[in-house]
């Protein structure tokens, strides 16, 4: 979802895009042999099963922290800067006011954990020429996510549950990769940045937007809470980031979450 985005955005320029099959990031040899003669390198790769990483959280560790400290490593050696991209999980979700860039790590779950780690393995290997760039909420028109889910089951289900007790930033993968390019652009101050759009919703917000926008009635979104839906890997109830850090970049922050979702649908993103 989000390397196609960053194909798009990036369009024009030389690009070097590799998937998973054309490069294992967690092979030293393989990376450095890719990185090398590269001045930006901007890591999209991640273990997202979020569930899963539960009961494989080797597999987990190894994209998500082994991986990125191979990719930091080779970038120190070539010369190259680095964007990771990250996320909320690193936080354990009881906040009651957004977490800012410099908060403390505190996950509650496997993914979380394996994400700290990447976030650590790349700051220890590559502190002064990486960007470290933490998302939340992903959804956008490429690969399964939550809007062109429920925009499906909008179209096939009489209504659909959601839960309201769970707080966070919708954020356009289209929105987050042209402010990953905007950041290198700007040729901003190593450091840690919050890719989210602004202000806050519910997944239960989320959902009856999206509704809205593929032409259903909101109404058939039912409230719920998260006891309805137990699932092995704990979520953030608190899942706000905050945005001071892009002042230093000199870029302005990303755009509220709704705007986007009105573009997103425009674009045709929530069409089944």
């Amino acid at each position: 979802m989000l390397g196609r985005d960053l194909q798009r955005a990036l369009a024009g320029r030389d690009v070097t895009a590799m998937d998973r099959a054309a490069l294992d990031i967690t092979d030293p040899a393989a990376v450095s042999a890719a990185v090398a003669g590269m001045d930006v390198v901007i890591n999209a790769a991640a273990y997202t099963n979020v569930d899963g990483a539960e009961t494989d959280e080797d597999t987990a560790h190894a994209v998500n922290a082994t991986g990125p400290g191979v990719l930091a490593a080779a970038c120190a050696e070539s010369g190259a800067k680095l964007v990771h991209v990250s996320t909320d999980y690193v936080f354990r979700g009881d906040a009651t006011s957004p977490y800012e860039e410099d908060a403390d790590h505190d996950p509650i779950s496997a993914y979380g954990r394996t994400k700290a780690a990447g976030e650590t393995a790349v700051r220890e290997a590559l502190p002064n020429a990486s960007y470290i760039v933490r998302t939340a909420w992903l959804y956008g028109a490429d690969g399964p996510n939550f809007a062109k889910t429920m925009a499906r089951l909008a179209a096939t289900k009489p209504e659909v549950s959601v839960v309201s007790d769970q707080l966070g930033q919708p954020t356009y993968s289209a929105d987050l990769a042209a402010q990953i390019v905007a950041l290198v652009d700007a040729d901003a101050p190593a450091g840690t940045y919050h890719g989210t759009n602004a202000g806050i919703a519910s997944w239960y917000d989320f959902a009856r937007e999206i509704f809205r926008l593929a032409g259903f009635d909101p109404a058939n979104v039912k409230e719920t809470d998260s006891t309805a839906f137990v699932r092995p890997a704990p979520r953030p109830a608190y899942s706000v980031l905050g945005h001071d850090a892009w002042a230093s970049a000199g870029v302005p922050p990303m755009r509220p979450w709704l705007d986007a979702l009105e573009d997103a649908a425009a674009q045709g993103v929530l069409r089944t």
